[in-house]
């Protein structure tokens, strides 16, 4: 071969080989990135022409698909959609998926490595394919008690089975009717969508999990917590008489039933200079710390996404003491205040919360069981019981009395959160009880109550109650 022709084969050969290099670099490393793509409308069209898989509450789908005479062939539909879109999420044409849609998607549609010998099955015999089940751990008495006792207030109710972590209710008010952003006819879905990101309710905001609110006089848990933690006692005597804030000319007044009470007796009447000197006595580390053993500061539930808690850093005296009252700049999540509950009713244990049981394919055979874990040791055993009893007291004889039940033992801890001065209080309750064993977290964005009044009690313990008796 002459050198001109040589030169020719051993470029056009570098040519095939480049090409050949971009090609499987294209179809392997950049496959998800072309899948993903907006203007693909191929593989959107491909990936709405599958049998998705149900989301099931119990045995009923609140997610399936059913077959439609359209290019997509398979239209996703929600019964109940409003109740369970902050579990379930969406799975839209246009904007792709939330929620279980979109954590789940490859179980869902049957792709997942799990359910590889299904579709070899499949396609061996020419089926179909088909999509697995999500099996969730709700309980659809307890979602709708929640629901029913929010009575559309903006607000959201977590429970939690404090042995195990599986959420039996995720509730957030006002909410959205997934079936909307799902449907085959585009311009109504973008309607649609465009209509509930302009809506000052935020009805697709998850309240239950991705927004945080200060806590009120729920943190006080976390502080007689720590307070336990440090030596005292449910009988050992606080000073409850007005407390002028460190360094500041604030003073935090109330009538707690005496000048030097019983730590169960200011946590049953929700003593708020009692609590402040005690915060400020224990100091921001050891506040902080117990924070975080109660899960402050870390997210939860992978499967929907969740906000972490906050604590805040570097605080003086006075921050600190506020903090201590669940004010200053203390924020949690519902279903954060919901495991702070948990833990205290589990002995100390905080158990991981999940809300998917376990994962079926096409054909029913279970894929993947979730096995319930403990997440920390969030307060000793003994801490635990003394604080359990304490919480009994404010059920029993204090503010949390509207969340007593006949033959069941309860024990919670009532807030009230006034954001600013001109919007009405945030309204909160968190208890457990002994049959079933459950923790739930009440919230009340807006309480209509004057600020005065003790919102937590009134407004959301009724609403926990709901939940508790439900599961009964």
């Amino acid at each position: 071969m002459n050198r001109p022709i040589r030169g020719v084969a051993i470029a056009v050969m570098l040519m095939f080989t480049a090409l050949l290099a971009n090609l499987t670099y294209l179809s392997i490393g950049q496959q998800s990135y072309l899948n993903d793509r907006v203007e693909n409308r191929r593989v959107a069209d491909a990936r709405f022409g599958q049998d998705r898989g149900p989301i099931l509450v119990g045995n009923t789908a609140v997610a399936e698909s059913k077959p439609v005479k359209d290019r997509y062939k398979f239209q996703r539909s929600y019964s109940n959609g409003e109740l369970y879109a902050p579990i379930t999420g969406f799975y839209s044409y246009l904007y792709r998926a939330s929620g279980l849609e979109q954590s789940y998607s490859s179980a869902l549609s049957g792709q997942d490595d799990s359910q590889f010998l299904s579709r070899l099955v499949n396609m061996l015999s020419g089926a179909v394919p088909r999509g697995g089940a999500i099996e969730t751990t709700i309980n659809a008495k307890a979602q709708q008690a929640a629901w029913k006792a929010l009575a559309g207030r903006k607000g959201a109710v977590v429970a939690v089975d404090y042995t195990t972590g599986a959420v039996l209710a995720l509730v957030t008010s006002p909410s959205y009717d997934p079936n909307k952003l799902a449907t085959h006819d585009l311009p109504n879905s973008t309607k649609a969508w465009n209509s509930l990101n302009n809506d000052p309710t935020k009805p697709m905001s998850n309240r239950a999990t991705r927004e945080i609110y200060p806590p009120g006089s729920t943190f006080k848990l976390v502080t007689a917590a720590a307070a336990l933690e440090s030596g005292l006692t449910a009988d050992s005597k606080i000073d409850s008489s007005a407390f002028k804030l460190p360094t500041s000319t604030k003073v935090i007044t109330g009538n707690c039933g005496g000048s030097s009470i019983s730590l169960t007796q200011a946590l049953k009447v929700s003593c708020n200079p009692g609590f402040a000197r005690l915060g400020a006595s224990l100091g921001e580390d050891e506040l902080r710390n117990q924070a975080e053993r109660f899960g402050f500061g870390s997210k939860f539930l992978d499967e929907i996404g969740s906000a972490p808690s906050r604590f805040p850093d570097e605080l003086d005296p006075a921050q600190t003491a506020m903090s201590a009252i669940g004010e200053f700049e203390v924020a949690a999540t519902p279903l954060q205040m919901a495991l702070v509950s948990a833990a205290i009713a589990n002995r100390g244990v905080l158990m991981e919360p999940y809300l998917v049981s376990q994962v079926t394919d096409a054909d029913f055979n279970v894929v993947r069981t979730t096995t319930p874990r403990a997440r920390s040791q969030a307060l000793t055993a003994s801490s635990a019981t003394e604080l359990q009893k304490m919480m009994v007291q404010v059920v029993a004889n204090g503010t949390g009395h509207n969340a007593q039940i006949p033959g069941v033992t309860v024990g919670g801890k009532t807030g009230t959160a006034q954001s600013d001065r001109i919007r009405n209080p945030y309204a909160w309750f968190t208890a457990w009880a002994d049959n079933p064993h459950v923790a739930v977290c009440a919230f009340v964005e807006d309480a209509e109550i004057d600020a005065s009044e003790i919102a937590g009690g009134r407004v959301a313990a009724p609403i926990a109650k709901a939940v508790i008796e439900a599961l009964r």
